[in-house]
């Protein structure tokens, strides 16, 4: 990145929505033999890639080192070019790298943009983007419970990332919510989870109020209220994501 030795993780092509594997592997062998110069480089040395793989890889950001200058909107436009049917005699044009009319996208297009093309996103975290407004409310962040007090009632926000409901627990439900900084445990009982079915299920960004458990370190909010992030006035940018982000996670939805 930059030259600088900045640690990283590669996100391989499975984490991409509609990606094909046969595709995916061609792609990763004909790179392997010579580095690719452009997306127009790529649609001809990789024709099994579809269009429609290239739209999502240039919305998720993957093909914008593929030249200087590039980012998520030049690259879709590239690939609007790329992907029409050209005659052989125009295979020897030199790859037009001129900018496209088209803006950047805005950090909110962008989280939106990875959570519908990969699920997962190398962006900030959902909740950064209302931190400030959930501070004023006294709204705790998940790295912040170690350093209360057992018994102390306080607040957590995230986003929801599992819901477990066992048969064994008569009638408790769990909650796992996700903020930038980790995760916080919620424990709802079964009156407390009649009052708020509906949100508890249905919503991706909850808000709950309870007491503090933090039992031999291991740490968990007894809930006493739960709500939608986007009703306690943190703007309009998590009622967006909470409508169009998409989770692959097939247990986040407690049984009725």
């Amino acid at each position: 990145m930059d030259g600088k030795d900045v640690p990283s993780l590669r996100i391989g092509f499975r984490y991409v929505r509609g990606m094909r594997q046969a595709a995916a592997e061609r792609i990763v062998s004909d790179r392997q033999k010579c580095p690719v110069e452009g997306i127009e480089d790529l649609t001809r040395r990789v024709p099994e890639v579809q269009k429609a793989e290239l739209v999502t890889l240039s919305e998720i950001g993957a093909l914008k080192f593929l030249g200087n200058g590039i980012h998520r909107r030049s690259a879709l436009w590239q690939v609007e070019r790329a992907a029409r049917p050209g005659w052989p005699l125009l295979d020897t044009i030199p790859e037009q790298l001129e900018l496209s009319p088209l803006r950047q996208m805005t950090d909110e297009e962008r989280l939106v943009a990875d959570f519908h093309g990969a699920s997962l996103s190398t962006g900030p975290h959902p909740m950064s983007y209302c931190r400030e407004a959930l501070s004023k409310q006294q709204v705790k962040r998940a790295s912040d419970l170690a350093g209360l007090l057992d018994g102390q009632y306080t607040r957590v926000a995230g986003c929801v990332i599992a819901r477990q409901r066992p048969g064994t627990a008569k009638g408790f439900v769990f909650l796992s919510l996700e903020d930038e900084t980790g995760i916080s445990n919620i424990i709802v009982n079964p009156d407390l989870y009649e009052k708020y079915r509906k949100v508890i299920n249905r919503e991706k960004f909850l808000l709950v109020e309870g007491v503090l458990q933090n039992q031999d370190n291991v740490i968990a909010i007894k809930a006493s209220r739960v709500m939608p992030i986007f009703n306690q006035r943190c703007g309009n940018r998590v009622t967006r994501f909470s409508l169009r982000l998409a989770f692959r996670n097939s247990q986040s939805r407690v049984a009725a």
